[in-house]
C-alpha cells in the first residue's frame, strides 16, 4: 500500500508543470556549480603536479618525461 502511494506521489510530482520554473533553474544552477568546483579542484591538482615534475626536473631529479 505504501509503496503504491508513494509511486502516485512521485509521477503526479513529476507531471505537476506548475511554479517549477525557479525550482528547476536553482538545480541547474547547482549542478554547474559543483561541474565548475568539480573540474577546477582537478585541474588545479593536475597543474600542481606537473609544476612539482617540474621542479624535481630542474632540481636534477630524475625526469618522468
Amino acid at each position: 500500500m505504501g509503496v503504491k502511494v508513494m509511486s502516485n506521489f512521485i509521477a503526479k510530482f513529476v507531471q505537476d508543470e506548475s511554479g517549477a520554473s525557479a525550482a528547476e533553474y536553482a538545480l541547474i544552477l547547482v549542478v554547474i556549480g559543483l561541474a565548475i568546483v568539480i573540474g577546477a579542484t582537478t585541474l588545479a591538482k593536475s597543474i600542481g603536479n606537473a609544476m612539482s615534475d617540474a621542479a624535481t626536473c630542474i632540481n636534477g631529479g630524475t625526469c618522468t618525461r
